[in-house]
């Protein structure tokens, strides 16, 4: 009975399916795009859970990567998890968790790096360009852009990261680095953890403060764009810089 079980056993290792079945040699045959969900991850789990161990109910990799994805919902709720919370799901230890963790950040610095522009000629493009760095993002982050006269960036810098609901923005930290960086304009980005990118009465505050700063030293602020899950919304598309400023 005993060798019988270990056959059976052995049998569900992911190494012993036929080739064009298991998830890492589909994706040298068919191309990353053609692997599901469940596939690549999978391929970054390596092995699955307490599997062939004695007395231990275990899973190859293969229905343990779906078991994740279904235990979450999505490879971005997976994403959104806390690592302390991954780690007390049974078969996921300290090394798959940062496996997992590392695997998807290369994702999103490769989606960042793809969007990286030398200029920007639209709150769609600045948008775009950030979204990437948000996803999954739990609380507010604020950047502030930093422009030359021909609207090409000098340099970005994360001025803070706040609660789920607000974020303070230090307008001090922002001009020190438009002077240091000789900059002509700004454009103040941040998230909405929410996914909604409409203004709050927060953000409203803010916009008034940072422009009402920079007039002072000759900085222009082109926009606060406010960047959510599909969409963004931009005070200077919208026309409520000089609104935002004189209230």
């Amino acid at each position: 009975m005993v060798f019988m079980v270990v056959l059976a056993m052995d049998s569900d290792r992911v190494k012993n399916w036929p080739k064009n079945e298991r998830p890492r040699e589909r994706l040298l045959a068919e191309g990353a795009e053609k692997v599901s969900d469940a596939d690549l991850l999978a391929i970054v789990l390596r092995v699955g859970k307490g599997t062939f161990k004695k007395g231990v109910q275990g899973q190859n990799v293969s229905a343990f990567a779906r078991s994740l994805i279904a235990q979450f919902g999505s490879l971005r709720a997976l994403d959104r998890a806390r690592i302390q919370d991954l780690l007390k799901v049974p078969g996921l230890g300290p090394a798959k968790v940062a496996q997992l963790k590392a695997a998807i950040e290369i994702g999103k610095r490769v989606c960042a790096k793809r969007l990286v522009a030398k200029s920007f000629d639209s709150s769609e493009a600045i948008a775009k360009h950030f979204r990437p760095r948000f996803v999954g993002r739990r609380q507010e982050s604020v950047i502030a852009v930093l422009l030359n006269g021909q609207n090409q960036v000098l340099g970005e810098k994360k001025i803070t990261e706040g609660t789920p609901t607000q974020a303070i923005v230090y307008v001090r930290s922002i001009l020190e680095e438009a002077l240091h960086l000789s900059a002509a304009a700004v454009v103040l980005v941040h998230n909405h953890p929410s996914g909604c990118p409409e203004p709050s009465a927060g953000d409203d505050e803010t916009t008034r403060d940072l422009r009402n700063a920079c007039k002072l030293i000759g900085l222009v602020l082109l926009d606060h764009i406010i960047v959510g899950d599909k969409t963004h919304y931009s005070y200077a598309d919208e026309g409520r810089l000089d609104d935002s400023a004189s209230k």
